[in-house]
């Protein structure tokens, strides 16, 4: 009895998805290095294109063990990752109820991204990668401090931690 139980539980745990991590790639295994050139932007915001794609080089850099380029022929490297900024919007959300004025936004920011062997295969593709950020305003205008750029490095960060988990694993 105690064997047919632990054969169900072996059974079920090994059919169930599980895996150990690094095991679920879209990657082929002679993939070494990945080219990921400067990100396209849709959109009319200045630089965020630039915060992603260093976010992204960063996070590959750091999280895993391929070279990373910046070269944009795909022949130069194993994979080419292509992403684009599809769409950055600001919205107020919420309202200092004494002046009227807007105390806190919105970011929301939506990426398409592609990976692709030299060959032209596709090895990865999410066409709607949508990330949000909340940021204050500042009331004093005497000490006035643009916030919006900040919190595109932060969202650009969360970005690039999630593209990389995506890629590598399955989950």
């Amino acid at each position: 009895m105690k064997r047919f139980a632990l054969l169900s539980v072996l059974l079920a745990a090994t059919g169930c998805g599980y895996h150990r991590a690094g095991q679920a790639t879209h990657i082929p295994a002679g993939v070494r290095t990945l080219a990921v050139p400067i990100f396209k932007n849709n959109t009319q915001s200045y630089h965020t294109e630039v915060a992603f794609t260093q976010a992204v080089v960063h996070a590959l850099n750091n999280r895993t063990r391929y070279v990373v380029t910046s070269d944009e022929k795909p022949e130069n490297s194993d994979a080419l990752l292509n992403g684009t900024i599809t769409s950055q919007t600001v919205a107020p959300l919420t309202y200092d109820s004494s002046t009227g004025q807007t105390s806190s936004y919105l970011i929301t920011i939506v990426a398409k991204v592609v990976l692709t062997a030299p060959d032209g295969r596709v090895l990865y593709k999410n066409n709607g990668f949508s990330f949000r950020e909340q940021y204050q305003s500042t009331q004093d205008l005497s000490a006035f401090i643009q916030e919006d750029s900040p919190a595109v490095q932060r969202l650009a960060r969360n970005f690039a931690q999630a593209l990389v988990s995506d890629m590598m694993e399955s989950f």
